[in-house]
């Protein structure tokens, strides 16, 4: 592998301390533990508060391998994630999924003693959810886990083990959750695909609240007081059922991505990323009948971006991960953005020109560095959904006549969902990009698809995914389902199933396009106030407001936040920029040590865990190419 490097003395954010500055600095390199050789940030170990207490590697590590956390007693769970490994049209590529189950019991020596398997071409991601339980019908430890698709044999709902021995687990019930979308029932008789999970014991009950990928009642309620037998037994579409505010953040898209429940007094509260929406606080003491608490809203004018940098752009959103603070006063919230460039997306001809909200995907080439002038133009055709399992051919990038400066760019729809006309599985958006890269096309654009636009509650919404793999060696851009319409000429629709005429079809030429890019950094955490939900503060780590690191330095968005339950004390998985420990008040949110193997890391999930012998606590970190590791903070 060729290798690339460069340092950089800093001090971070909020720490006046000069042992904190002095001597801490980054490399960027194609080594270390990620099995593909992608860039990454190389740390010095550990610095602050932050001490490295241990770590373990899963038995079958590999790029994007790993996913969540949890931990129960003297175990730790990681999701098996294999989104990388995955190709719908055939048999999984590389292992399915499941959960890893690691030995904690000393810290210093974690170990993997066992696997809990999903179903064949299936997957783990954020739903890892180890729980203590104690209801009429059952009395033990339980393991919730989320299942998503990655190859045709796929089953997906929400899967439930019994972990009370950790070393002989068993499953009470597998693939559960709900078996309609737009309540049609689906067919076969398939849960629906589920991105998340949380668990809470009620007393008497207990509940499950699972993220209900297929259908805009994408907040499913799951009865699990018997948990061989869960049963579905509320379902709601919180954008509609609380009219939740349209200051979102760029790009409107409002769906469920995750959420905690946790008891407040007498009362469960349910605390929902909501992406553009923001987050989303509900009473769900009887999750027959949710009461909601409040909202936050995304400012006009993102303030770490206008700070850092002097541009007012509108908040790139993607509420991702919350949690609340010891205390219950406060909130800390993680902003998951995968690209650091905002698309100025612009249609040059036709009926219907001018300007559309549009993103940049963050692993494909940036249009900024492989175009000489940073303008992408050129004319563009319709290739369908170019999935793996697509029966449609894209065509051939000859059927285009770019001018000179121009390139051949493909455009494909996001999905296929709600569309009859095509029965297959939808694949991700690197699927798409690898058809575009596959085929030879200079660019691709990824329009929104009908659900798409309805869940943004309006035609402009757009998505573009994420992903911490490869770059693809091509240039990638997300825009509109209304854009898509208007690159080929047709009225706009979004109906939901999609209608039988009026969509563009494979091989269509459309109208010429030019896109040029803003440089808007990678997503960053947020302090509310629990109460009036009001913002006080942000924290990001300054690599991720500096362009020299928008490439070649590895995701520099964070993603998950966990609080510790008596102390003022906030954690944070911030992908390829390492683990990160804070302190906060109303005052905000101040850095006080963090954790960047020399290697490089690629955090995922983060998780506070008490020994139950030595009573002493650690935080738990998952990193998607290794495994686990384990720090102890301010001890």
């Amino acid at each position: 592998m060729s290798f690339k490097s460069m340092t950089a003395l800093f001090c971070r954010t909020g720490i006046a301390a000069a042992a904190l500055c002095a001597g801490i600095s980054y490399a960027f390199a194609h080594d270390g533990q990620h099995p593909s050789g992608d860039n990454h940030l190389l740390g010095p170990g550990a610095w602050g508060d932050v001490k490295l207490v241990g770590k373990v590697a899963v038995n079958d590590a590999a790029d994007d391998r790993v996913a969540d956390v949890g931990a129960l007693k003297t175990f730790a769970y990681l999701g098996a994630f294999a989104q990388e490994n995955c190709d719908l049209n055939r048999e999984n590529l590389g292992n399915d999924g499941g959960v890893y189950v690691i030995d904690i019991a000393n810290p210093a020596a974690p170990k993997q003693v066992g696997f809990i398997p999903a179903h064949q071409d299936s997957y783990v991601g954020e739903g890892v959810h180890a729980i203590s339980v104690t209801t009429s019908s059952y009395n033990g430890d339980l393991l919730l886990m989320n299942n998503e698709s990655c190859g045709k044999n796929y089953k997906a709902g929400l899967s439930i083990w019994n972990i009370t021995n950790p070393l002989k687990p068993f499953k009470l019930s597998e693939n559960m959750g709900d078996f309609t979308a737009g309540d049609v029932q689906n067919q076969p008789h398939d849960a629906n695909q589920i991105h998340s999970v949380f668990g809470w014991d009620a007393g008497s009950k207990a509940y499950a609240v699972i993220v209900d990928d297929d259908e805009r009642l994408d907040v499913d309620i799951m009865d699990i007081t018997n948990p061989r037998k869960p049963l579905l037994i509320a379902e709601y579409d919180a954008r509609r059922m609380f009219n939740l505010s349209k200051d979102r953040g760029y790009g409107s898209e409002a769906f469920l991505h995750d959420m905690v429940v946790k008891q407040i007094g007498t009362k469960f509260y349910m605390l929902m990323s909501y992406w553009d929406a923001g987050w989303v606080v509900l009473d769900v003491t009887n999750p027959l009948a949710p009461v909601f608490i409040g909202e936050t809203d995304y400012a006009a004018i993102d303030p770490m971006l206008l700070a850092r940098t002097g541009k007012s752009l509108k908040p790139e959103g993607n509420g991702h991960q919350a949690e609340w603070t010891n205390d219950n006063k406060l909130m800390i919230t993680t902003d998951e953005d995968f690209s650091p460039f905002r698309a100025n997306f612009a249609i040059k001809t036709g009926p219907v020109t001018g300007n559309f909200d549009a993103g940049e995907f963050g692993y494909t080439q940036p249009i900024s560095s492989t175009v000489l002038d940073g303008v992408l133009k050129g004319p563009v055709v319709f290739g369908g959904y170019g999935c793996p399992n697509s029966p449609e051919a894209i065509p051939d990038p000859s059927v285009l006549s770019p001018i000179t400066g121009e390139k051949r760019i493909l455009v494909l729809s996001r999905g296929p969902v709600g569309d009859p006309g095509a029965s297959y599985d939808a694949c991700f958006f690197t699927d798409k990009v690898d058809a575009a890269v596959a085929k030879g096309y200079d660019a691709v654009l990824i329009a929104n698809h009908h659900e798409g636009a309805d869940r943004g509650d309006e035609a402009g919404a757009i998505l573009c995914g994420g992903s911490s793999g490869s770059v693809k060696q091509t240039m990638g851009v997300c825009i509109s389902h209304q854009a898509l319409h208007h690159l080929f000429g047709s009225t706009p629709n979004y109906a939901v199933p999609y209608p039988a005429t009026g969509e563009p079809v494979v091989g269509q030429i459309g109208q010429r396009v030019e896109v040029t890019t803003t440089f808007d950094g990678w997503g960053y955490v947020h302090l509310y106030d629990a109460v009036t939900f009001q913002p006080l503060g942000q924290f990001a780590i300054k690599e991720a407001f500096k362009e020299a690191n928008a490439t070649n330095s590895g995701a520099l968005s964070v993603h998950e936040v966990a609080t510790d339950p008596t102390t003022n004390r906030a954690y944070l998985s911030y992908y390829a920029g390492g683990f990160r420990a804070l302190k906060y008040s109303r005052a905000g949110l101040v850095e006080t040590g963090g954790y960047l193997d020399p290697k490089g890391n690629d955090f995922w999930g983060v998780e506070i865990w008490k020994h139950p012998s030595t009573g002493k606590k650690y935080v738990l970190a998952s990193d998607l190419d290794y495994g686990l590791y384990i720090f102890s903070v301010g001890q």
